[in-house]
């Protein structure tokens, strides 16, 4: 445990840790005063599988929380050769299921790490912070106390070029500073021969907690679990959730084993949850995507809010122009990935044009495979991408009185995103994470297939930015894929129900969907070689998220 104030209730924690059974050595942060210190130990004196390790004064986005980690993990590996799992937590953190649970996980995975270890290109969380350059620049200064400096001192090194050198071997990954590894793993890392080399390298690296450990478990662990035990949310400026009293029901529903951080008045959750109450006993999976949906509504009211309500996190610059479009047209990313046909089932659903990918890199994808459609447009995808905007608003004005629909995906040409997202005739629908589909049924080696997730990934995700953005204008729509595919029919009808008003289109039946089963462990593949596959959702290994979708494909009237 690493601690640093709130001691009262880094007692109980601690102490809820060792009475199941389980050894605690706690870090004190030395800028804790000596009568502080004193009282917190004395208050756990009683109990012989509580030790204190070696203090350190310890800064955030420096190597002293790694020095204070490894100090403490050194303590628990001489001092009890009985563990076979060492748990990173925080003062701040509290376990959410009985302690006994967490044992019987463990004891089913005895050679398994468990830590977020995800590389640079696919880092989706550094929210206007580093990520390659961490690796690549010397960060002496600190960035809370000293920020002019350590800003200045950048530009100076991008300015000079300079570049440091990772060492030989060495593949830079990040991930949540909250880990579990074995003994094993653990012990390899503090006894690696090249130890004060990769020390001296990292002393330099900005947020080393958040890689040291992340990057030198690639060379040791023989079973990685990508994802952290600990349940930790951050907002959208990349500042950490706090958890307060109204959240016990939304941890529960969690299902995870400790969450962080709790408000440290928050009783309610403490006298909830230290506790080893069999009757609140799971034995399920630990499962925080059950809970991303409210964060992500959470997200969506505090950066875009309601219309009309002004507030200081988010203040709307208004649009300049005086409509881009003449007639509303609608968007699909994702449908023609997740269903089969789509196009033909839209076209009979909604009767308007139903085109493909007309921002297709080769060609435009006209309705019926035209190659020049209304008004003279040619497919020509070097014309088109010579001004995709003049593009677009011809098609529109060409056929005018006539509903337009097309497909559009990260495979395509992105210079219209902008445009579209902030036209107000814009009708976009978004199921995130749907290009995985093909790459699911590719039959191609694994290592093309992480190459090519990781870059579609990474264009949808700056795709997603956009459309979330203040200044979008359009008609948007955001379901993950795993939203989406347990209950199709209900954002189906609405999209319908907006193109072609109720009572005049009545969808009959439902787009076959694309086989997913085994679409879970082939996300967890995917985390396990290092990637961190986001966009669609929660997909449970082992699961099978198309299990109803004989139901799903049944005759659907509306009433």
């Amino acid at each position: 445990m690493l601690v640093h104030n709130a001691l009262d209730r880094a007692t109980a924690v601690a102490r809820h840790w060792a009475t199941s059974g389980c050894p605690v050595v706690i870090h004190v942060d030395r800028r804790v005063n000596r009568k502080d210190y004193t009282a917190f130990a004395e208050g756990l004196a009683d109990l012989g599988n509580v030790k204190f390790s070696k203090r350190h004064r310890v800064e955030w986005g420096t190597w002293s929380i790694v020095a204070a980690t490894q100090s403490a993990a050194e303590l628990v590996l001489a001092s009890f050769p009985q563990v076979r799992h060492v748990y990173l937590a925080s003062g701040s953190c509290l376990p959410l299921r009985p302690v006994g649970e967490l044992r019987q996980y463990l004891d089913s995975r005895p050679r398994t790490d468990f830590i977020e270890s995800v590389t640079t290109e696919d880092v989706p969380w550094t929210v206007g912070g580093l990520d390659r350059e961490r690796f690549t620049l010397r960060f002496p200064f600190s960035w809370k106390r000293h920020r002019y400096l350590f800003d200045r001192y950048v530009r100076l090194q991008r300015r000079l070029g300079f570049k440091r050198r990772i060492p030989a071997g060495l593949v830079p990954h990040l991930g949540s500073q909250w880990w579990c590894l074995t003994r094993e793993t653990l012990t390899a890392i503090l006894n690696d021969p090249d130890r004060e080399m990769f020390e001296r390298y990292f002393t330099k690296v900005w947020i080393p907690d958040e890689s040291y450990f992340q990057t030198l478990v690639r060379q040791y662990s023989q079973n990685i679990e990508s994802r952290s035990l600990t349940l930790s949310k951050f907002d959208f400026q990349g500042k950490p959730h706090i958890f307060y009293d109204d959240h016990l029901q939304l941890l529960r529903r969690s299902d995870c084993f400790v969450a962080r951080k709790i408000w440290p008045q928050a009783d309610r959750l403490y006298s909830s949850f230290l506790s080893n109450d069999p009757a609140v006993t799971k034995n399920a999976e630990p499962n925080p995507g059950k809970i991303d949906r409210l964060f992500a509504k959470a997200v969506d009211r505090r950066t875009r809010g309601r219309p009309g309500l002004y507030m200081q996190s988010r203040y709307p610059n208004e649009g300049w122009e005086n409509g881009k479009t003449c007639a509303r047209y609608s968007v699909f990313e994702g449908f023609e990935e997740l269903f089969e046909n789509f196009e033909t089932w839209l076209f009979k659903a909604v009767g308007g044009r139903v085109h493909g990918h007309l921002f297709h890199p080769a060609r435009a994808q006209f309705a019926g495979g035209e190659t020049v459609y209304n008004g003279g447009l040619p497919d020509s995808a070097a014309l088109r991408d010579y001004d995709p905007k003049a593009f677009l608003t011809n098609l529109i004005w060409n056929t005018r009185g006539e509903r337009q629909c097309f497909q559009f995906g990260p495979g395509d040409e992105q210079d219209i995103s902008w445009y579209l997202a902030t036209d107000p005739n814009a009708q976009i629908s978004v199921i995130t994470g749907a290009w995985a589909v093909p790459l699911f049924h590719s039959s191609n080696n694994f290592a093309y297939i992480r190459r090519e997730a990781a870059a579609l990934q990474k264009i949808e995700a700056k795709h997603l930015d956009i459309l979330r953005s203040p200044h979008t204008r359009a008609r948007v729509r955001i379901w993950t894929m795993a939203e989406f595919v347990q209950n199709p029919m209900e954002p189906l009808q609405i999209i319908i129900d907006e193109i072609a008003p109720r009572g005049q289109r009545r969808l009959t039946e439902a787009p076959v969907m694309a086989d997913l089963n085994g679409f879970g462990q082939f996300l967890q593949n995917l985390k396990n070689q290092g990637m961190h596959p986001h966009l669609m959702g929660d997909f449970p290994v082992g699961d099978d998220p198309a299990s109803s979708t004989r139901e799903r494909q049944k005759p659907y009237l509306v009433k």
